[in-house]
């Protein structure tokens, strides 16, 4: 079951750095080809894979500022953290 949680936390993954962009939309079009979306946030979830499914592609592109939103609508707020090398 696809959940929010679950594709906030392979979002989170990917801004982390552990996962690569291209793994993060091949699970994206697996989900949207035959996951099984949560009923109670379906539309919030499927736009938001739909949306990552795309990322490898340049006219969309996976800007700072559309994984904010995403994450906002999946519940989440983001923080950014640095530190120095």
């Amino acid at each position: 079951m696809i959940t929010k949680e679950t594709v906030a936390h392979r979002l989170i993954d990917y801004l982390k750095g552990q996962v690569e962009l291209e793994a993060l939309v091949s699970w994206a079009e697996d989900v949207m080809a035959e996951g099984e979306i949560d009923d109670r946030d379906f539309d919030v979830i499927r736009e938001i894979v739909a949306r990552l499914g795309l990322a490898d592609v340049a006219a969309f592109g996976l800007s700072w500022g559309d994984a904010r939103e995403m994450l906002t609508a999946l519940g989440y707020r983001p923080k950014l953290e640095f530190e120095t090398l």
